[in-house]
């Protein structure tokens, strides 16, 4: 479940002259999971700018949680968890100018919820999403031979747009059948709102918030298969009514009447559509340095804590030795 807490520096000392940075970590992940962990970790470092991962909660190296993050994210609705996310964000004085946030896969609906739907929250300068399902996803993957998977399995399988399913399957807030519009857009709790898709209540206020970005970026991951389609990384997603072809953001109608500011955006030069190799979150770190750390921090560090020179120690000593190999730097299921 994602939120955020106030910082605790653990007596370290981090000197930081950007934003702070807001990680929304993905479902079915902790943020004190290997990969998480490192992806925030390193980003902080690289862009010198003090990170708060957001989901059961790593904030400057501090550990909390409220109820069970892993299994809040399968299964609490998202507005809920966008709501809970909101009051964190707003409570925290260090964000009150302003911040980053990067959002993995379904972290980057609720990264996205958080800017539209915070009332009274500090602004989000740049955004970055990685696998953002953002123009919702046609199928939902059996995640794996597990109770809590072979229970929501059966809840996909019954009727998705019920008010069952989407009080108790968080992925059924984004799931977009496009030969199923008009019980999408009459029973789908989540995306219909963020992406102001309901004729006659459309919200001015959420296409004003996304268009005051500084900049937004967009990670697609070429050969995605969690995401159906993948494209919908970048807003793009089939047509109403077939499965075929997929449209590229720039001519669904989402783009085209500028329903979130989404166009506006990229008129101005502020999107940038980037396409990295590999699976889902399988994301290298020279295309985090690339791609992320540029919208992160406005100078290279020159001072660090001696907890992150020993950090980057270890994880030395782990490639040297073997322990990392053929792990993926993210492991999350969506």
């Amino acid at each position: 479940m994602p939120f955020l807490s106030s910082c605790c520096t653990d007596g370290l000392t981090h000197l930081c002259d950007s934003l702070l940075a807001c990680f929304v970590a993905g479902i079915s992940d902790k943020c004190s999971g290997h990969g998480v962990t490192r992806f925030t970790k390193l980003l902080s470092s690289w862009s010198n700018s003090q990170g708060y991962c957001v989901h059961d909660l790593l904030s400057c190296f501090f550990y909390e949680e409220i109820g069970d993050g892993s299994w809040d994210s399968w299964t609490m609705p998202l507005l809920e968890q966008t709501s809970i996310a909101c009051e964190k964000v707003k409570n925290m004085t260090e964000l009150s100018q302003g911040y980053n946030m990067v959002g993995l896969s379904q972290g980057s609906l609720i990264g996205r919820g958080i800017i539209e739907f915070c009332d009274g929250g500090p602004p989000v300068k740049n955004f970055i999403s990685l696998a953002g399902p953002h123009a919702g996803i046609a199928s939902i993957p059996f995640c794996e031979s597990t109770v809590i998977c072979i229970f929501l399995d059966s809840l996909i399988k019954s009727e998705v747009y019920s008010n069952f399913v989407q009080e108790h399957l968080a992925p059924s807030g984004y799931l977009k059948i496009p030969t199923d519009i008009t019980d999408y857009l009459k029973g789908c709790r989540f995306l219909p709102k963020l992406n102001n898709e309901i004729k006659g209540a459309r919200n001015s206020t959420y296409k004003e918030r996304f268009a005051s970005l500084q900049n937004l970026v967009l990670i697609m991951f070429e050969d995605d298969t969690v995401l159906v389609p993948k494209e919908t990384s970048w807003f793009g997603y089939y047509p109403d009514g077939a499965f075929d072809p997929i449209l590229p953001a720039q001519e669904t109608e989402l783009y085209k009447e500028d329903w979130i500011g989404l166009k506006t955006l990229d008129e101005a030069g502020k999107v940038k559509f980037v396409n990295v190799s590999g699976s889902h979150l399988k994301i290298s770190e020279s295309d985090m340095k690339k791609y992320i750390v540029p919208y992160l921090g406005d100078h290279p560090s020159t001072e660090s804590s001696s907890y992150e020179w020993l950090w980057r120690v270890w994880y030395l000593t782990k490639d040297v030795i073997g322990l990392n190999e053929d792990q993926p730097l993210l492991h999350t299921t969506y």
